[in-house]
């Protein structure tokens, strides 16, 4: 059930959604460029450096589809709320770390509950809107995830820059406090009651019935005739534990042992994420709400190929930021302001043209996508190019700014659409799990991006320099991109087939 709401209230309830949405992706980018500041406060080891950015990604890859599923069943609202406040108050004890230890724990924790609260967003947003309202909502969102991601190096750079050197990392944390306590009470004002959350009332299986014939998200007969699940077995904690250890398994070789240990547990994570799925497919057979991830979502293939589109993206793109960041500090000489200004004109172009994608999304949704993918290897090009162009009289990092500024084009034109288009056959209850799946894989192929990316980069810069390293880097990007410009076309040909049936 759709909620009716004006335009006054669904600007309402989207400023309660996006502002922990925006708190919790802007502390994986402005830590970036505080780390420097870290190491010399708390005298942290390089490992301890490892983890502070470690840390957060693993924990927050690890609750996205179990936090989901939990929406799912028993209300958004509430499980929204919950990771609001345990956001906030472990953002206050990574402000206020004294040990490095101290200050890894907290960023655990608020990984932890940045993964329970993110796919609650995309859940309400099913929820709450539908139609062009729900394209706008997403295109909204899409602005969010851009501005958080590209605006964080520069919000960061100007807190060190302008701060006493113990303070400034501090201060990078303690801002998400006051962003916090405004979205509580939004959500406490403007998003609807636990008794109007209709999450849990029209929950996977809400056919209570035993022997009632069920239905999957396609709209085909599945026969189920097993028993609904009660209690905490409506979470299916076998399938939580398995998929929790898949990504654990799965992302620790990209961000922290990148050897032949890696490997061998990237092939377990591969053996359990197999074993996952046999578990959650015999689930399915009992029942149609017994599994935490119901597979038929896969036979969807709005969801599958968008979300594939996406996953893609996030392989390549996110490294960008910490290349450059990178680059110009240590390959310029460039203070973390500079390296953070870089970055703005991609923010800005996200926020001038998210919104408006999101609205012509209902229409012309596959189109933008293959556009935005197209976009994206040519601001890839484009910043191997100006990057070339710093060895000659030529050259500038303003040049470079501009190029990511064709990177915000991208974002803006692939995030929202590919959002909206990958949850447009998506049962309702059925939201928060599939917004979850669809995250932890942009979580999984971030960390394996990143990790090839930079380690190319740092591979070129040591035999070559800095100069070397970001051209090389940006043109495997580049590649990357060609991928999804494949899987938006596949996407966008198979949406024609579907609507012409």
């Amino acid at each position: 059930m759709h909620q009716t709401t004006s335009t006054g209230s669904s600007r309402r309830m989207m400023t309660a959604m996006f502002l922990p949405l925006f708190a919790s992706l802007l502390s994986i980018s402005i830590v970036n460029v505080a780390l420097p500041a870290i190491e010399e406060s708390l005298e942290a080891s390089s490992a301890d450096l490892q983890w502070v950015l470690s840390g957060y990604a693993l924990a927050f890859g690890m609750a996205l589809v179990p936090a989901g599923r939990a929406g799912d069943i028993w209300g958004r609202r509430n499980l929204f709320l919950i990771g609001v406040v345990v956001f906030g108050l472990a953002s206050l004890g990574a402000a206020l770390a004294m040990s490095p230890l101290v200050l890894n724990t907290a960023r655990v924790f608020m990984g932890f509950a940045a993964g329970i609260l993110t796919p609650q967003v995309i859940g309400m947003i099913q929820q709450l809107f539908s139609g062009p309202a729900r394209g706008r909502a997403y295109g909204m969102m899409g602005t969010v995830i851009g501005v958080a991601v590209a605006a964080g190096p520069a919000l960061g750079g100007l807190i060190i820059d302008t701060t006493a050197a113990d303070l400034g990392w501090r201060m990078t944390f303690l801002i998400n406090v006051p962003v916090t306590v405004v979205a509580l009470i939004g959500i406490l004002l403007w998003l609807p009651k636990p008794q109007d959350d209709d999450a849990a009332a029209s929950s996977v299986g809400a056919d209570t019935d035993a022997g009632r014939e069920s239905t999957s998200p396609d709209g085909a007969s599945t026969g189920n005739t097993g028993t609904e699940p009660q209690g905490l077995q409506r979470l299916d904690p076998l399938g939580v534990v398995l998929l929790s250890l898949a990504v654990l398994l799965l992302m620790l070789p990209f961000i922290q042992f990148r050897s032949l240990v890696g490997g061998l547990f990237a092939v377990a994570g591969l053996l359990v994420l197999g074993i996952w799925a046999v578990w959650e497919r015999r689930l399915g057979r009992r029942h149609e709400s017994a599994p935490m991830v119901n597979l038929k979502l896969f036979a969807l293939p709005s969801y599958t190929l968008n979300s594939m589109v996406l996953g893609l993206y996030f392989a390549g793109m996110p490294a960008i930021w910490a290349v450059v960041a990178v680059y110009v500090q240590q390959g310029q000489g460039r203070g973390a302001l500079i390296a953070g200004l870089v970055t703005l004109p991609s923010a800005v172009m996200v926020m001038l043209l998210s919104s408006r994608v999101g609205k012509a999304v209902e229409s012309k949704g596959p189109r933008i996508l293959v556009a935005g993918t197209i976009t994206a290897v040519a601001a890839m090009l484009l910043l191997s190019g100006t990057a070339a162009l710093m060895a000659t009289p030529y050259g500038s990092i303003w040049l470079m700014a501009a190029a990511l500024g064709v990177v915000g084009i991208s974002q803006a034109l692939i995030i929202p659409s590919a959002q909206t288009l990958s949850m447009h056959d998506v049962p309702e209850q059925m939201a928060g799990a599939a917004g979850g799946v669809a995250q932890t894989v942009q979580r999984v192929f971030t960390a394996i991006g990143i990790a090839v990316v930079t380690g190319i980069y740092f591979s070129v810069t040591a035999d070559q320099g800095h100069q070397s390293g970001i051209v090389i880097a940006t043109l495997v990007i580049a590649a990357l991109m060609l991928s999804s410009v494949a899987a938006a076309i596949f996407a966008a040909k198979r949406a024609a087939i579907s609507a012409a049936e």
